[in-house]
């Protein structure tokens, strides 16, 4: 059975003049020609091809390949599916609520429309173990696809709900970000827009505490409004989730004001009422799953953890930060494995350079994807005192700089993984 491949081409404008079918066969035979890798990304093209990459072609995203073991691809033996789209420019609308007493304002939500530049090339810089990327685009395509069959979601049952939980700083928010954009691109011929709401869930309790409840129903009436539009796909993303479905047990003990209960009372509501929508998805994210209401993880579909990186992990992070500053010219390019040949066990073993990275990965284990990527700017910062040096000089840096992290932490009392 052949392996699939998702294969985005990224354009710099909007050009009804070419066709789809035209751009694609342009860009598969400049990738047959060229060395491709999974979960790569292709922006800068040989000045000998065809005009349209270099004006029509801003970017190649090649897709990642869960248990693909080459390290190159080979076109000819896969099923691809091509992505042809334009990225968004402006960035997030807020919607505000305005305090009849004093007239100022509080950020209730942010709107971006999908896919966005910002969000760019942010799936691909996610590093997990498990296929936790790949299982999680199935789980909330499968939603979808049930939605479109008309499946009786009173018979087989599905909030449209997804919690990613675990310490701070392994990825959470920027791991459903990240799944909104690219749903958006797979999903583009079904929905012709896409739009992701983040909820500021601090903002519902500062001053606005004692009308905590009643922003969340207006909150809510806004996203079903939007959601009527049936061509667009709307995911709304609710970061630190047990600030509005905190656990309503604890709330009765006499720990939390009855304020509390109404608002977890709402959010429950209004995530009943919304699930009839086929074109809407709840992403939340906890780094305190103690303290979410029991009635709220049960109608979470998917109950996903994401933990520190293990050390495969955290070499594909140290990986994509080091070909960064090979082209920005301050490590100079050497050879450096990825860690699917590093862990192949061929006869001839991995370059030096790719063993003593392995090793930095060992120094780092228990940091979170968060500290991990300011490794190499550390790294930099504090071991080195020229601007452009070697591999090999720079990965003694980053042991160096893992090293002094971990040690800096030992004076957090209770610190385990960075706030």
């Amino acid at each position: 059975m052949a392996n699939n491949v998702d294969i985005e081409i990224i354009l710099n404008k909007y050009n009804n003049s070419i066709s789809k079918n035209s751009i694609i066969g342009v860009v598969q035979r400049y990738l047959e020609k060229i060395s491709v890798q999974p979960n790569s990304v292709i922006s800068n093209f040989e000045k000998d091809e065809q005009s349209i990459l270099h004006h029509d072609v801003k970017t190649i995203i090649i897709g990642d390949i869960p248990n693909y073991n080459k390290t190159g691809i080979d076109l000819s033996t896969l099923e691809i599916k091509w992505y042809v789209y334009n990225l968004h420019d402006y960035g997030p609308m807020v919607q505000t609520e305005t305090d009849e007493n004093d007239e100022s304002e509080a950020v209730l939500a942010t709107h971006l429309s999908l896919p966005s530049t910002s969000l760019f090339n942010l799936w691909e810089n996610l590093y997990y173990d498990n296929n936790i990327k790949s299982n999680l685009l199935k789980y909330a395509q499968t939603i979808m696809e049930f939605s479109d069959r008309g499946v009786d979601f009173k018979i087989v049952s599905c909030n449209r709900v997804i919690l990613l939980h675990g310490p701070p700083g392994t990825g959470k928010t920027s791991l459903c970000k990240a799944l909104a954009h690219k749903l958006s691109i797979r999903m583009n011929e079904k929905f012709k827009s896409g739009l992701l709401i983040e909820i500021n869930s601090h903002s519902l309790f500062s001053k606005w505490f004692s009308e905590s409840g009643k922003l969340v129903t207006k909150m809510f009436t806004k996203i079903k409004e939007i959601v009527e539009d049936g061509n667009m796909l709307v995911c709304v993303l609710i970061d630190e989730v047990e600030s509005l479905a905190h656990a309503r047990n604890q709330c009765v003990s006499g720990n939390e004001p009855s304020d509390s209960i109404r608002v977890v009372n709402a959010v429950l509501t209004e995530i009943d009422q919304i699930k009839r929508f086929p074109n809407v998805l709840i992403l939340a994210t906890s780094n305190m799953t103690e303290t979410i209401d029991i009635a709220f993880v049960d109608r979470a579909d998917i109950k996903q953890y994401l933990g520190v990186p293990t050390a495969p992990a955290i070499y594909k992070i140290y990986y994509s930060c080091i070909q960064e500053l090979f082209k920005a010219q301050i490590i100079r390019q050497q050879v450096l494995e990825p860690v699917e040949a590093l862990l192949s066990g061929k006869e001839d073993g991995p370059v030096e350079e790719s063993r003593q990275l392995w090793r930095v990965c060992e120094k780092s284990l228990g940091l979170s994807g968060r500290s991990l990527r300011k490794i190499p700017f550390l790294a930099h910062a504090l071991f080195l005192d020229k601007p452009v040096v070697s591999l090999t000089e720079f990965l003694a840096a980053m042991e160096k700089a893992a090293e002094n992290e971990h040690l800096d932490r030992q004076y957090f009392t209770g610190l385990k993984l960075e706030k």
